[in-house]
């Protein structure tokens, strides 16, 4: 059985399947059209669990299942006799959810054309296997539309994948961070502002800047509510209220999006999410890689200016013509990937809340690439991660830019001669 977490799905490619090639990269990686699925997969495979196609399948059967044992729990009646101890069973249909499961999904939607729908016959089949369960299939995806599943399932592939993957990547950051700042807090370093020599500072606490900066971001993050569309064809429950009027099927809804989902259940919608809280989301992940952008490039340019130098090791090549550089690659790849996730995010951000009447199809193809910001935001905080890990702090150089600079010092004269009362103390 192929566990979610160390799913690896497997795509196209020329002409044999998974062939090996090194102990870093398959012919699946090779020949994948994205970099992020190839060159740099051992940095993203992670995102697999959360955002492959594997992955938006098996959180549909999950959101499925948990919606149909809700029902049951309310009950409906014609769903009285079902068996509660089966509740734990119909789980197991997406925790033990496998390869051989999602291929068999895939060939039904060959059939239906229809990936949501395909998802419903699959859970159908699996209630044949568990046996007498015949009166209950058709309170799978009752009264629902496929959005209500989609906008849920996504969401929700968000909020676990934040919690389990970027959470953690930016805390490991901003740890290193910090240990730097520790570090460095008394090491005096000449400052530079509009690329000139400016009053002193210590080296500590220009670090430390961007343990604040980022700390303040990832804490806005996790303020930004995750949220899901979750109410039938053109969200008013038409076909629930049709169906059974004497329920409150917004009260259900609240209470199945929260405390089976986690998420906040939006309470006006069309047939899709408004994607208004996905879009602050989005906007947050993004402020969080520009101030690592910014990280990026002053680390960048105190490598230029000699106050760093960097580990090499045994048998890595600086450069391919001039072997005495070792050029600081890690922070150029990391800026370059979060380039492209920032482009990424923003396009998510303003495109999915914009939608013709009560929907058109635009979301749909365009959240099919929500995991891809993240994946070229992993590959680069792993890179940053990886170039201050290999920064040696050279003293000399910092000590000998402050001893050649002494103008500097004109800040602290000037301020004393104000608090004497010295005319004019600019002149002196």
């Amino acid at each position: 059985m192929i566990s979610l977490r160390h799913y690896q799905y497997k795509s196209l490619n020329l002409h044999h399947r998974n062939t090996y090639i090194s102990p870093f990269m398959t012919l699946d990686a090779l020949t994948a059209v994205s970099p992020v699925d190839g060159r740099y997969r051992g940095k993203t495979e992670c995102l697999a669990a959360y955002f492959s196609e594997f992955a938006l399948i098996r959180y549909r059967v999950r959101v499925e299942i948990e919606y149909f044992i809700t029902l049951c729990e309310l009950p409906l009646p014609q769903l009285k006799g079902f068996n509660h101890s089966l509740f734990e069973r119909l789980r197991d249909i997406y925790r033990s959810f496998s390869e051989a499961d999602a291929v068999r999904v895939k060939d039904i939607e060959k059939v239906t054309n229809h990936d949501v729908k395909a998802v419903e016959y699959f859970i159908k089949e699996e209630f044949d296997k568990i046996g007498g369960l015949d009166d209950f299939k058709e309170f799978i995806h009752f009264g629902l539309t496929s959005q209500d599943i989609n906008n849920t399932s996504v969401p929700l592939s968000v909020k676990e994948a934040l919690d389990e993957v970027f959470y953690p990547q930016v805390e490991e950051l901003i740890a290193q961070l910090r240990e730097h700042a520790e570090a460095w807090k008394d090491v005096p370093m000449l400052a530079k502002t509009h690329g000139q020599p400016a009053s002193p500072t210590r080296l500590g606490k220009e670090i430390e800047v961007f343990v604040y900066r980022l700390s303040e971001q990832l804490e806005l993050l996790r303020q930004c509510k995750l949220t899901a569309k979750f109410g039938g064809a053109t969200g008013n429950f038409n076909a629930h209220h049709v169906a059974y009027p004497g329920y409150d099927w917004k009260s259900f809804g609240n209470k199945f999006v929260s405390e089976k989902l986690g998420l906040q259940r939006e309470q006006w919608t069309t047939q899709i999410s408004n994607y208004d809280h996905l879009g602050s989301v989005l906007d947050a992940v993004r402020r969080i890689n520009t101030v690592i952008i910014d990280l990026n490039r002053d680390v960048w340019m105190y490598i230029s200016m000699e106050y760093f130098k960097q580990k090499i090791k045994a048998g890595e090549v600086g450069s391919s013509a001039m072997p005495h550089k070792v050029n600081p690659i890690d922070y150029e790849n990391s800026e370059g990937n979060l380039g492209i996730a920032n482009a990424l995010l923003q396009f998510l951000a303003q495109k999915l809340p914009v939608s013709r009447l009560q929907r058109d199809l635009t979301d749909s193809t365009v959240l099919r690439n929500i995991g891809v910001p993240f994946g070229h935001s992993i590959i680069a905080i792993q890179s940053t991660l990886k170039g201050l890990r290999k920064l040696i702090l050279n003293e000399e150089k910092l000590a000998e830019d402050l001893n050649n600079t002494w103008a500097v010092v004109a800040e602290a004269i000037q301020t004393i001669l104000r608090r004497e009362a010295i005319p004019i103390p600019t002149r002196h």
